[in-house]
């Protein structure tokens, strides 16, 4: 009876609990990483900080590849947020942005430049939205669903930059870096460009929020 017992309980396992919202990361990546466990599902998550997480899941899905813990510690190595303003690949140091967000609804602010999108209610704050796309190529952003924008610091508050499409985080090396003119970049893009790279057979110009959030021309609209 007790063996008859048994077998009927391991044939009716208990039901696995769904992921509370604060472990969907880490149910989806345990998902993609089939049968065998992922060493990222074990990393608690914090949402306060979600370029620590990003490089966190970097490192821990690199760090068995032969070779790469020793680049990754390399000399030179660069690492910040990937995304798009028109036909550029940008990319921008994690300490020049605080926080990464979609668009949210979006007050015009009467006889503002055509870039200054106007001012948005986070958090019970004021923030300007600026048109990054519009700033630096004088072309409107194409808005759509999924639209994000990079929360910069500036003197005086926080304002947002409109970016096209996000790529999350890239890491280059020094053997990738390339001429800043062979990007072919627009003059006012080359004014905020620190630098260069090509990966994968893609530029890539390391642009400089920090300094775009100094422009006069910027400030006196954004703040």
């Amino acid at each position: 009876m007790k063996k008859h017992k048994a077998a009927h309980r391991a044939s009716h396992p208990k039901p696995v609990p769904s992921p509370a919202d604060g472990d969907l990361a880490v149910a989806e990546v345990e998902s993609d990483a089939g049968a065998e466990a992922s060493p990222v599902a074990a990393m608690p998550l914090d949402p306060a900080d979600p370029f620590g997480i990003l490089a966190e899941y970097e490192r821990l899905s690199l760090e068995h590849v032969p070779g790469l813990p020793e680049q990754l510690n390399a000399p030179g190595l660069w690492r910040g947020v990937g995304y798009r303003i028109g036909r550029q690949r940008l990319a921008s140091g994690f300490e020049e942005v605080v926080e990464i967000l979609p668009l949210p609804a979006v007050t015009p602010v009467p006889g503002a430049q055509p870039w200054m999108l106007g001012v948005a209610n986070m958090r019970g704050n004021l923030l300007p939205v600026v048109d990054l796309k519009q700033f630096l190529e004088g072309e409107r952003t194409v808005l759509h669903e999924g639209q994000r924008m990079l929360v910069v610091r500036q003197r005086g508050g926080d304002v947002a930059v409109l970016i096209d499409e996000l790529y999350g985080q890239r890491t280059f090396n020094e053997p990738q870096r390339v001429d800043v003119e062979a990007l072919g970049a627009g003059e006012r893009y080359r004014h905020f460009i620190e630098r260069a790279y090509r990966l994968d057979d893609q530029p890539w110009a390391v642009f400089s929020l920090e300094r775009l959030a100094r422009t006069p021309e910027f400030r006196q609209a954004a703040a």
